[in-house]
């Protein structure tokens, strides 16, 4: 009985200098804290980064859409300045017309004066088409294709760039969003890591913290592949 007794006390000492002395169970939990420290100092760094440049792309975002609006206001100026200088034109050239139907050469000259430079170049290529005898002629100089309105041209181009700008814009919020969906995903491995440590049983721990750290590598493959502000 003795014997006995003095066995399962060596036994019981040598479990006790086990644990205290870092035996195999313990040397593994250390590595599995080793690993927690490391994922959680991982998403701590790489949420501030994804933040940071969530941040940036938003601000780019709203930018881009201010300048479009901007741009936009200008495009439509340009517009109304055009639609201004075309409604001069046909005027001055009716009351032309008006004055040549009824042979007044003198009031036709002072209307003719009075016409735009742009406006002039057009109807001096309409009067070579004979359009007071043909009536093939096309009905205007209007309707010429020296017709040109500088207005309405950089007009265009303004709306070109509004919309050049607009798009950027969505590129921008489209990839700030992205960077947001990484923070949600880190935040989801600091969920599983935190839930690893309290657990006691050592599969379950390995196991939810195996799934934080393929999730955290997913998300640095992300955060290296985007685009930084």
């Amino acid at each position: 009985m003795a014997e006995t007794t003095s066995h399962i006390e060596l036994a019981h000492r040598i479990h006790e200098s086990g644990l205290e002395g870092g035996g195999p169970g313990r040397h593994g939990q250390q590595w599995l804290e080793i690993l927690e420290a490391i994922v959680l100092a991982a998403v701590a760094v790489l949420t501030a980064w994804s933040g940071y440049q969530a941040a940036k792309w938003e601000a780019r975002s709203a930018a881009a859409y201010a300048r479009a609006s901007g741009v936009t206001v200008q495009a439509q100026e340009q517009r109304i300045l055009a639609g201004q200088e075309h409604l001069y034109d046909i005027i001055t050239f009716d009351s032309w017309l008006e004055a040549r139907h009824r042979g007044d050469e003198s009031l036709a000259a002072a209307f003719e004066r009075r016409f735009r430079p742009p406006f002039m170049v057009a109807f001096d290529a309409w009067m070579k088409t004979d359009p007071l005898h043909d009536p093939k002629a096309p009905p205007g100089p209007s309707f010429m294709p020296e017709y040109k309105s500088a207005r309405l041209d950089r007009a265009r181009e303004l709306g070109e760039e509004s919309r050049a700008d607009f798009e950027r814009g969505v590129a921008s919020r489209e990839t700030g969003d992205e960077y947001v969906r990484i923070t949600v995903i880190l935040a989801t491995v600091l969920l599983l890591t935190a839930l690893a440590q309290r657990f006691q049983i050592r599969a379950a721990r390995t196991g939810l913290l195996g799934v934080a750290s393929v999730m955290l590598v997913f998300a640095v493959y992300w955060i290296l592949t985007f685009p930084r502000a």
